[in-house]
């Protein structure tokens, strides 16, 4: 019975990995390599990493504890060579460290919530199923989005949905919360639908559904998204042997705008003034930007997974 539980766990995460053979190339992986993927999810992207290594090692790190089980069924013809670890990738460097790991040469991650996350109603990820509001990828977390929803002041709900979800309706939206929250606490995702549905005027509501941006800034509040990012990409890149590479994929504005700009910083860190004729400020570029402009999914990537449509690969290459 066990092993049926497992195995479907291993469907459900299953899912297209995008971007996959552009991320592969990228990598430009040595068979006697150090590898690490920091979103693991279903172990799509760490299984072609993994086939292509001899002698080499990989590991993968994720916070939701569904798809640790699921990839680790995934990737066990690997057997030693690949290390699955339970956290957010925020504490990557420490927890290699821990494994006697102080240099890599490639880290990959996919920033996109997996179709399992969205498709499994009872996670409280999607606006389409009826769930308790909770949105955790680590489900060992206390915050959830019913604490968000229930318990932020109005004002700082409207900043949230204004700045995460780039909602224009986020002022009304974040009103019509307070008021009904006032009247008994919001529990479920259907609620919730109801009360942003009615803070948008009908006839803006045909592009896409209402409840999009809400969700989307309520998932990046409850996990810490944006913040985890800012704070792991330095070291990643400090983490890099020469020649490494980090690759990055991202599905909305807010991530790719971070990405491109502390690549942009690593690349050209130097604070002095254009004036002067000489750096004295004494900061090294560490590598280089590969990627001028994102990779982006191809017309056949996008005919068979149309959650693709809004990914973006930036590439960053230690010197």
């Amino acid at each position: 019975m066990e092993e049926k539980r497992e195995e479907k766990q291993v469907i459900e995460f299953s899912h297209c990995s995008v971007l996959l053979e552009e991320t592969i190339r990228q990598l430009r992986i040595k068979p006697d390599g150090i590898y690490v993927d920091g979103t693991l999810g279903g172990g799509g992207h760490a299984f072609e990493v993994c086939r292509r290594l001899e002698g080499g090692h990989f590991y993968g790190i994720d916070q939701d504890g569904e798809a640790v089980r699921a990839a680790g069924e995934r990737l066990a013809p690997f057997g030693d060579r690949i290390t699955i670890l339970h956290d957010n990738y925020c504490s990557l460097k420490a927890r290699l460290y821990g494994e006697g790991v102080e240099k890599v040469d490639g880290i990959l991650l996919d920033l996109g919530v997996s179709s399992y996350q969205f498709d499994n109603g009872e996670r409280g990820f999607s606006y389409r199923f009826e769930a308790p509001l909770d949105m955790r990828m680590d489900r060992r977390q206390k915050l959830t989005a019913k604490d968000i929803v229930n318990g932020y002041p109005e004002n700082e709900l409207y900043y949230l949905i204004r700045d995460y979800g780039e909602e224009r309706f986020a002022k009304n939206i974040a009103k019509h919360i307070a008021e009904a929250r006032g009247r008994k606490t919001i529990e479920t995702t259907f609620e919730l639908n109801e009360i942003i549905r009615a803070a948008i005027p009908a006839k803006m509501r045909r592009d896409g559904h209402p409840s999009k941006r809400t969700y989307q800034a309520l998932r990046i509040e409850c996990n810490r998204e944006l913040e985890v990012l800012k704070n792991s990409l330095d070291d990643f890149i400090d983490m890099l042997n020469p020649g490494g590479r980090l690759c990055v994929i991202t599905f909305h504005s807010l991530e790719d705008r971070i990405v491109k700009n502390i690549f942009k910083k690593n690349e050209s860190p130097c604070t002095c003034p254009p004036e002067f004729p000489v750096c004295v400020c004494g900061k090294s570029p560490k590598g280089t930007i590969v990627t001028r402009k994102p990779i982006l999914p191809g017309e056949k990537e996008l005919e068979t997974n149309s959650r693709a449509r809004s990914a973006k690969l930036r590439v960053f290459e230690r010197s």
